[in-house]
């Protein structure tokens, strides 16, 4: 079995099926996990359509909010929502991936149908009859997008011991809140519709490390003329001795417009490849809700070099991008499903993500050589909710060994 996990319904142990060995010898079925990540890829895409076309008209997403239930808030703000774009979003996912893999999960309201009218006759009982706002969504849900060969060759993992874990809307404030003339600071936004994500992730269910990862980025360019938005995806592989992705190690850029669906050549590398970066002083991205005592000891050590920004998913992006060194985040207010794509990319990058508490305690106790890295299978116990998946000992997102190191060393004085 394949667990399948979503942050938008609260659900986290629904699980995946997969064909047997013998119904894949008689389909023709292959282990390939370059299928595998061409689905997830396939699936970010008309997820991100999805996202856009909610927001396309205010009226129609105005009807499209419902305020999350107790069980499912993050607490770190005082409402959170959820949107039927986020339940559509997570549906489309686990149909198009689907196709890859038999689901058996529990039945929903929301789902994506056989055929566009099935699934907007079933949309439009949801939006209190309005045909034309369901038939708008269901356009989007079934849209043929052609994704061009990611040519990571042949990767051949188990599929009997893989976990996904997806966030369909990742910063749904922002994409609520919908500010489109948000201004970058060195390439990073602090708000708006820039931060919105969706984030696809598959680890290993026995070891709980990432493996593959996607992190869309619906909202990445606003035509000036249209208004219209295009945008962005980024995918990774790191599996074993094998590491692939859409960048390189040194990309300032890259990716793949939504609407061109042009895609760089991806690089296999090394790991440990990125710590050849040569930096006096290194730059991070942090939430605004991070402790002053971090947030004090980083500004000294990064001057000017300290930015801000929403979004757990578009922080990470921000890392992987190579827009800042690291990402740091001491509190317990990210999930399993904000890092396991983003982390996956940059394990193919010579990077990770650091559970910082975890290193601290290890350092404190005269181990600097052993790093502890995320993982995805494990749910914290005696908790109840979305806070079973917590990050309970903060993260530290980087790209060279040495940033880490120096965060490690910066913040090895703060109470753990």
């Amino acid at each position: 079995m394949v667990e399948y996990s979503s942050r938008s319904t609260g659900k986290h142990s629904s699980k995946l099926g997969l064909l047997s060995p013998e119904d894949k010898r008689s389909t023709g079925f292959e282990d390939k996990m370059s299928d595998m990540i061409a689905a997830l890829v396939h699936a970010s895409e008309k997820a991100a359509k999805i996202a856009r076309a909610c927001r396309l008209e205010e009226s129609l997403f105005g009807l499209l909010i419902e305020e999350k239930k107790e069980g499912e808030k993050n607490k770190k703000f005082v409402t959170d929502f959820k949107t039927l774009a986020d339940v559509l979003v997570q549906e489309v996912i686990k149909h198009d991936v689907g196709k890859q893999c038999i689901f058996a999960g529990e039945k929903i309201h929301v789902k994506v149908c056989e055929t566009e009218q099935e699934t907007a006759k079933l949309l439009s009982k949801v939006l209190d009859g309005n045909m034309k706002a369901a038939e708008v969504l269901a356009r989007s849900a079934h849209q043929n997008i052609v994704i061009p060969d990611l040519n990571t060759g042949r990767i051949d993992i188990p599929q009997d011991r893989l976990g996904v874990w997806v966030d369909p809307i990742d910063s749904t404030f922002q994409y609520i809140k919908g500010v489109s003339d948000s201004k970058p600071n060195n390439n990073i936004y602090s708000c708006g519709l820039q931060c919105v994500t969706i984030l696809i992730g598959v680890y290993d269910l026995h070891s709980g490390t990432p493996i593959m990862g996607v992190v869309n980025q619906p909202f990445a360019v606003q035509d000036p003329e249209t208004q219209r938005w295009s945008g962005q995806y980024y995918w990774g592989i790191s599996y074993g001795t094998t590491n692939v992705c859409s960048l390189g190690p040194h990309s300032k850029n890259g990716g793949v417009s939504s609407e061109s669906n042009s895609m760089p050549a991806p690089q296999h590398l090394k790991k440990g490849s990125a710590a050849d970066l040569e930096e006096e002083r290194f730059s991070a991205v942090l939430s605004t809700g991070e402790t002053v005592c971090v947030q004090t000891l980083l500004k000294e050590a990064c001057g000017d070099n300290i930015h801000y920004a929403a979004g757990a998913g578009y922080k990470s992006l921000c890392v992987v991008l190579g827009f800042v060194d690291v990402y740091v985040f001491s509190e317990d207010t990210t999930f399993k499903w904000d890092c396991c794509s983003p982390h996956a990319i940059l394990k193919s990058l010579g990077g990770g993500m650091a559970d910082l508490k975890e290193c601290l305690r290890r350092r404190q106790d005269g181990n600097r050589e052993d790093c502890s890295e995320l993982v995805y299978n494990v749910p914290v116990q005696d908790v109840k909710g979305a806070d079973r998946w917590a990050n309970k000992g903060g993260l530290v997102a980087y790209r060279s060994h040495k940033h880490l190191e120096a965060v490690l060393n910066l913040l090895s004085g703060i109470s753990v």
